[in-house]
């Protein structure tokens, strides 16, 4: 009699040669490649001063780069699911490092904007690729702990940015980015030696007919599309971006005008206490992921959409106290509870979507986060001209937490992580 699949939790099995060499190595990748993309901003007056141009220009140097990078990451996705995923991921190190090392010798306004737009490119290729083999890799009671450690990697070289500022004070602003593409440069020379694609799994003859099947983005698309599945984790991935967006980018100014605090206090309250507790958060909903997942199939699924189910009660209390302990308590929940999606992104994507296609489908939910999470800090600002307080904007959010956690309370997945 033939066995539901999702009816009998994965069995835990070892793991492959190497499985946790490959999860610290792309945590260092993943932090410099954001490390990489973040600094720019942090050195805004030391740039000013070395090339002269306007706010707008300098606004446009990020955006530009959002805008190619989730352009492309549909398309290095597939290059992660067609070519071997290492490959991928050193050579997409080594172009940005090369391009962050050659952002250092621009003179001009639109020789920056030049390297922005290819480290856009580049960088586009990294996580797709390193998510899919990390998951290639952890195929059993680690997944979930194993991406959120990548994560957690990844956020570390966000809140580094401001080493790039402090450089630039102290030395110039090009330094920064010399120093960072040069070592970025020698990691991938490294990783050469060090990082390998996860080995096959055992297959049997029919899936090992099937893996030697090309795979072609046309047919990728159009298999991710039509899986009901895999859209209702575009819907949710995408409202999940223009509410992280928009409150990350709105929180310092929401402390500043709810609370009558200066920009270094609101600051400190809206990054430091946030990204620990989001830090905390990414590695804890990983493990707790993959310890429920052991019990329950769908463990991956409700870990996050229950980490939801706090962080909106949670966003709400912060946006209608005039405490700010409580405020602050409030968003250090929220921060804490909603990157349990984070952690679990990847490995619920292998519940849904044939594996031939992870990175691939990864990189279009990465397109839907960056444009409408960009929607979303855009939307925050038209609002907030038509004298909409941002209480009632976080109230909103409020409101896309709950039917993101509803979302992923009616996902189905239809493979077992094993197949």
């Amino acid at each position: 009699m033939k066995t539901d699949t999702l009816a009998i939790p994965p069995k835990v099995s070892a793991l492959p040669a190497g499985a946790w060499l490959a999860v610290a190595l792309l945590c260092v990748v993943g932090c410099l490649n954001y490390l990489d993309r973040t600094m720019i901003t942090t050195m805004r007056e030391s740039i000013k001063t070395a090339i002269p141009m306007t706010d707008a220009q300098f606004g446009l140097l990020t955006a530009v780069f959002l805008w190619i990078y989730g352009l492309m990451s549909p398309f290095a996705g597939f290059l992660a699911d067609r070519y071997n995923r290492s490959r991928v991921i050193i050579g997409s190190l080594f172009v940005w490092s090369l391009v962050t090392w050659l952002t250092s010798q621009a003179t001009t306004f639109n020789e920056l904007l030049a390297t922005r737009a290819l480290m856009g490119i580049s960088e586009a290729c990294y996580i797709p690729a390193a998510m899919a083999l990390i998951v290639d890799y952890h195929r059993g009671s680690t997944r979930s702990l194993a991406t959120g450690i990548h994560i957690a990697g990844v956020m570390v070289g966000q809140s580094l940015g401001f080493v790039g500022g402090m450089i630039a004070e102290s030395h110039d602003w090009s330094v920064a980015f010399s120093v960072f593409g040069l070592v970025g440069v020698v990691y991938s020379v490294i990783l050469l030696f060090f990082l390998r694609d996860a080995p096959n799994p055992a297959e049997t003859p029919k899936t090992a007919t099937q893996s030697v099947i090309p795979v072609r983005f046309g047919d990728a698309v159009r298999h991710l599309f039509s899986n009901p599945s895999y859209l209702m984790l575009l819907i949710f991935w995408g409202l999940l971006g223009v509410l992280g967006w928009l409150i990350v980018g709105w929180l310092p100014t929401f402390y500043q005008e709810q609370f009558n605090l200066s920009q270094s206090q609101a600051g400190l309250y809206a990054t430091g206490y946030f990204h620990t507790a989001a830090l905390v958060g990414v590695l804890t909903g990983g493990a707790l992921a993959d310890r429920v997942s052991l019990k329950n199939p769908r463990g991956r699924i409700l870990v996050p959409a229950i980490g939801l189910c706090i962080a909106a009660p949670a966003i709400f209390l912060a946006s209608t106290t005039d405490i700010l302990s409580v405020a602050v308590v409030g968003f250090v929940f929220y921060a804490f509870t909603r990157v349990f999606s984070d952690a679990n992104m990847m490995p619920i994507l292998c519940l849904v979507a044939d594996p031939r296609y992870r990175a691939t489908g990864y990189g279009i939910l990465n397109l839907f986060s960056c444009i409408i999470g960009g929607l979303g800090l855009y939307a925050g600002g038209v609002l907030r001209d038509a004298q909409v307080s941002f209480s009632q904007i976080f109230q909103v959010a409020t409101g896309l937490l709950v039917i993101c956690a509803v979302i992923l309370f009616l996902l189905k997945p239809k493979l077992n992580p094993e197949q």
